[in-house]
């Protein structure tokens, strides 16, 4: 089973989409193993998005990042990083798929309500990044049995 990380973006806070992003991620049968309210400190936010620091837009990603809390997710299931990815949708919001959650509930580049990793390295390290030990819980999620087959868990 992989784990990924989900970030609902102050956007998503602020317009109540905090239920319906975690709707449809449960609804696809995924396995939610953590979750936390959290203001993103500056150290968090310049290793997160460390590949960004020189980009033009970097201080208003960030100022926008922390305008309020973000709510941390993370979700478990077979090849969940690109069956997330998939729920999500792509980044630029407007282009992205009718039935994704950014194909519905948004327009935007940066206001596009969520996060999610984009690979498994990276759904690992972010996963850390945004999870302490013991913020974690495996536990039995009993309708397994009618998400997967066995030779699939």
């Amino acid at each position: 089973m992989e784990r990924t990380l989900v970030l609902i973006k102050p956007d998503g806070i602020q317009r109540g989409l905090v239920g319906e992003v975690t709707k449809r991620l449960e609804r696809k049968g995924l396995k939610l193993v953590g979750m936390k309210m959290m203001h993103l400190e500056d150290a968090i936010i310049l290793e997160h998005y460390a590949h960004l620091v020189d980009k033009p837009f970097f201080e208003g990603m960030k100022q926008f990042m922390q305008s309020t809390p973000v709510i941390a997710q993370c979700w478990e299931g077979v090849e969940a990083v690109d069956a997330v990815r998939i729920i999500v949708g792509i980044t630029k919001a407007r282009e992205a798929d009718a039935g994704s959650i950014r194909g519905d509930l948004s327009m935007g580049f940066q206001c596009n309500v969520v996060h999610a990793s984009d690979n498994t390295d990276n759904a690992k390290r972010e996963v850390e990044r945004f999870f302490k030990e013991g913020e974690l819980y495996d536990y039995d999620k009993t309708e397994y049995m009618h998400v997967y087959s066995d030779d699939e868990k």
